[in-house]
C-alpha cells in the first residue's frame, strides 16, 4: 500500500498521517498490551508506542505504509525497549532473551491469539479496583480505545489537563500497587469483570444521554463504548453478561438517528420516528442477546436490561409496546440488582401498563424514602404522571424542579418547556 509516487510531498504526508491515525485507533490496544506484557509497565509501554508512532510519521511518507502496520509499530517499539535496557545497563538477562526472540523476526511474530489475551489483560488492568471510577474510564479510553487526552476531555466536558492528571495518577497508582499485567485469578473474575462492564456501560451512557453540556447525545462516545464491548465479547465469548451488555448498547444506539431533531433538541421515545431507527443495530442486538441466551446460564442484569430495550426496539409504536412484559422484566431486574433507579423505571412502565395513578403511588414511596434525593429524573417522572392526571400546577412545579437539577442544557430546556405547557394547561382548565 505505497503512496502514489506522483503525488505531491504534502499529500503523501497527509495520507500517511491519516494512515497512522487509523492504525492507532484500530491497533493501539493490541500494541500497548503487547508492550506492557514485555516491559511489565504500562507507562513505559505507552512511551514506546508513541516513539514508534513518531518514527512511522517520519518513515511512512517516504517508504509507504507497511503491509502489516500494527506489527511494524510493535517491532519498532520492541527495538526501542531493547535500546533503553542496553543504555540503562540493567535487566541483562531479559535483554539477552529478548534479543534472541527478535533475531530474524520482523512482522512474523504478530501472534493474534497471544495479542487478544494481552488486550483482555489490559482491560482488567485499566479497570482495576484500586482506581477510582473516573480514573478507570479515562485510562480505558486512553490505552484500550486509543483516544487522546483531548478527545476524552471533549467527550466528558472537562479540561484536558484534568484528564491528563487522572491518567498520570492512575498509572502511578497501578505502579505503587504493583498491579500485575494479568487476568485476575478465577476467584476474583466475576467481580473484576463486573467492573470492566460497568466502565464500558458508563462510557456508553455518557454518549447516550450526556450528563452535562449543550448536547443531548454524543454518538461518538457511545460508539467507542460499543467497540470496547465487541472487543470484550470476542475475548470472553463464554460470558453471557458481556453479550448482554453488547445487546443493550446496540438496541439503545439504534435510536440515535431519531433522538434529536435538526436543531439538536431532544426527541423523547414516544415522539420518535421509528422508521429512522437503525435496523442493523437492532439486528446486532438480537444476535448478541441470542448468544447470551445460548450459553444457558440465565440472564443477568445487562441481559434483562437488553430484553427491555428489545421490547422497545421491536414495538411498532409506544401504544403497541408490550408494557406488561416490561414491568415483569423490571421486577426481575429489581430482584437481581435492587436499585431505586430500577424502581423508578418500573413505575414509568407501570404508568403505561396500568395507568398513572398506580405509578404515582410507587413514585411517591420513592420520594418519601429519600433514596433518589438529587436525582433529576425523579421529579421529572413525577411531573409527567401528575400531568397525565390533570394536576397541572403540581406537574409544573415538579418539572421546574427537575430542570434546576440537571446539568445538561438541552434537557433543561426540554423540561422548562414542559413546565410552561403545564402552566398554560392549568390556566386554561381553571385549576388552582
Amino acid at each position: 500500500m505505497r503512496p502514489d509516487a506522483a503525488a505531491p510531498a504534502g499529500e503523501d504526508q497527509d495520507r500517511s498521517r491519516r494512515a497512522v491515525a487509523a492504525v492507532w485507533r484500530i491497533e493501539s490496544a493490541r500494541i500497548i498490551a503487547a508492550l506492557t506484557r514485555l516491559t511489565g509497565d504500562l507507562d513505559t509501554a505507552e512511551d514506546l508506542a508513541q516513539d514508534a508512532l513518531t518514527q512511522a510519521l517520519a518513515q511512512w511518507p517516504r517508504d509507504g505504509v507497511p503491509a502489516n502496520p500494527g506489527a511494524w509499530l510493535t517491532t519498532v517499539a520492541r527495538r526501542r525497549a531493547v535500546d533503553r535496557w542496553r543504555r540503562a545497563e540493567r535487566l541483562e538477562e531479559r535483554y539477552v532473551q529478548l534479543v534472541r526472540d527478535l533475531a530474524g523476526q520482523e512482522e512474523a511474530d504478530w501472534d493474534p491469539e497471544q495479542i487478544e489475551d494481552d488486550v483482555l489483560r489490559l482491560l482488567f488492568v485499566a479497570c482495576h479496583p484500586v482506581l477510582t471510577r473516573q480514573a478507570q474510564v479515562a485510562l480505558t479510553l486512553r490505552v484500550v480505545a486509543g483516544l487522546t487526552s483531548e478527545e476524552i476531555a471533549r467527550a466528558f466536558l472537562v479540561p484536558t489537563a484534568t484528564v491528563q492528571q487522572r491518567i498520570v495518577r492512575a498509572k502511578r497508582t497501578l505502579a505503587e500497587a504493583r498491579v500485575p499485567f494479568e487476568v485476575p485469578p478465577p476467584r476474583e473474575y466475576p467481580e473484576r469483570l463486573a467492573g470492566v462492564l460497568a466502565v464500558i456501560y458508563l462510557v456508553f451512557n455518557e454518549g447516550y444521554a450526556a450528563s452535562s453540556g449543550d448536547r443531548w447525545v454524543r454518538p461518538g462516545v457511545a460508539d467507542e463504548a460499543r467497540r470496547l464491548g465487541r472487543v470484550l465479547a470476542a475475548l470472553v465469548p463464554r460470558e453471557p453478561e458481556v453479550h448482554g451488555l453488547v445487546a443493550l448498547m446496540e438496541f439503545q444506539a439504534a435510536r440515535f438517528p431519531a433522538r434529536t431533531d435538526a436543531q439538536g433538541r431532544p426527541v423523547l421515545l414516544a415522539d420518535q420516528d421509528r422508521r429512522r431507527w437503525d435496523r442493523s443495530a437492532i439486528q446486532r442486538g438480537d444476535a448478541a442477546l441470542e448468544r447470551a441466551d445460548a450459553l444457558g446460564r440465565g440472564r443477568g442484569s445487562y441481559g434483562l436490561q437488553a430484553a427491555i430495550a428489545q421490547c422497545h426496539a421491536h414495538a411498532p409504536s409506544t401504544e403497541e409496546t408490550d408494557w406488561a412484559r416490561i414491568v415483569l422484566l423490571y421486577e426481575a431486574l429489581g430482584q437481581l440488582s435492587p436499585s431505586p433507579v430500577v424502581e423508578l423505571n418500573r413505575a414509568a412502565a407501570l404508568a403505561m401498563a396500568e395507568g398513572p395513578g398506580t405509578a404515582l403511588r410507587e413514585v411517591d414511596r420513592l420520594v418519601a424514602s429519600g433514596r433518589l434525593r438529587g436525582y433529576h429524573l425523579l421529579p421529572s417522572v413525577r411531573g409527567e404522571l401528575l400531568a397525565r392526571l390533570g394536576r397541572h400546577q403540581e406537574a409544573r412545579t415538579e418539572l421546574t424542579r427537575a430542570a434546576a437539577m440537571t446539568a445538561n442544557e438541552r434537557e433543561r430546556d426540554l423540561l422548562l418547556a414542559k413546565a410552561a405547557d403545564q402552566e398554560r394547561a392549568g390556566l386554561e382548565s381553571g385549576a388552582p
